[in-house]
């Protein structure tokens, strides 16, 4: 198989992340493997080809993650025709480029249905992905498995929504990393104002009526096409412990990992999430759950895959991979 990761540079990829894991298995499982940045695409002469200069992914058997994307930064870019290529991995993070590089965000997806036209199999499906990244992707799903909430840029209908559910977490729909994320006890709140212009800079705003236990955490749970991923006995999620009093248990901001079992009420939640996930071409996403409910869906370029290898000596990667080889060969 031959297979291209487009990141949002090349360069600037980080050993730790789920793109060079997943990169390294393919690798090593001795497919043809290619980094692709977005800056790094052409399209049109001689006959609307879709090239890009793109850096090889080479990987040798006592490699550590550290000298596998080392070496790729270090290599010279080579001329590829990315729509001859078996497939296409889109691991670029659209709210990273939005702020530096506000032409870049909706790229990844624009470029990924252009290679589906061409035959190219595509992850993330990219005509539903410029949706499903956003958090409001989440209310096309069952009522029962997800909280109430809002988006809206009127800060009179967020005090409304406070009043009529309690306690609620406002965040940017566009949001990624835990930036801007505030918890409200009530629609008094002192600061209320000043957190919702700072959620506004970011455009809309997300709000969601709290769940119950959050001071404990969120579960990081992986799912391929709609299926909960198992490996040696043990699935794919970890429990993601915030930090003192901070409401974010992202990892980014200080959050810690622990073991977790995933439950049978988190289970069938899954299963109701299953088809939609599936018909969506959602290849490979990460839920976030308190309890039985799910409060984000991570489409586009999930991460956290070290945790499963630090908490449980497992690899999730060559799962993924081989799922993806037989999506490719279908």
């Amino acid at each position: 198989m031959r297979i291209a990761f487009l990141v949002n540079r090349a360069e600037t990829e980080v050993d730790e992340y789920a793109t060079t894991r997943l990169a390294k298995a393919a690798a090593l499982m001795g497919h043809e493997v290619w980094y692709v940045g977005l800056s790094d695409v052409s399209i049109g002469e001689p006959d609307g080809q879709i090239g890009s200069h793109a850096r090889p992914g080479i990987a040798r058997g006592e490699d550590t993650l550290t000298s596998f994307v080392d070496r790729m930064k270090e290599s010279s870019p080579e001329r590829i025709r990315m729509d001859e290529l078996d497939a296409v991995f889109l691991r670029n993070d659209s709210v990273e480029d939005r702020q530096d590089r506000p032409w870049a965000s909706s790229l990844g997806s624009m470029f990924g249905q252009l290679l589906v036209a061409h035959g190219v199999t595509v992850v993330n499906d990219p005509a539903v992905l410029m949706r499903a990244a956003l958090k409001v992707y989440l209310d096309e799903f069952p009522a029962q498995i997800r909280q109430r909430s809002l988006v809206t840029q009127n800060v009179d209908d967020v005090r409304s929504f406070i009043s009529s559910v309690g306690r609620s977490i406002i965040k940017p729909l566009c949001g990624a990393q835990g930036r801007n994320v505030f918890m409200i006890v009530s629609d008094d709140e002192p600061n209320l104002n000043q957190m919702m212009e700072s959620v506004l800079e970011d455009g809309y705003i997300y709000a969601q009526a709290y769940v119950e236990g959050a001071e404990d955490g969120d579960m990081r749970i992986f799912l391929l096409d709609g299926e909960l991923i198992e490996v040696d006995g043990h699935p794919a999620a970890f429990r993601r412990v915030p930090e003192g009093n901070d409401p974010r248990a992202n990892i980014c901001k200080g959050g810690t990992v622990q073991p977790e079992e995933v439950t049978e009420k988190q289970r069938a939640v899954i299963e109701a999430m299953h088809d939609k996930l599936a018909q969506d071409g959602m290849f490979f996403v990460g839920i976030d759950m308190i309890g039985d409910k799910v409060i984000e869906i991570n489409a586009e370029s999930p991460g956290g895959l070290q945790a499963m290898e630090h908490l449980y000596g497992v690899d999730i990667c060559p799962a993924v991979i081989e799922a993806l080889e037989r999506r490719t060969s279908a």
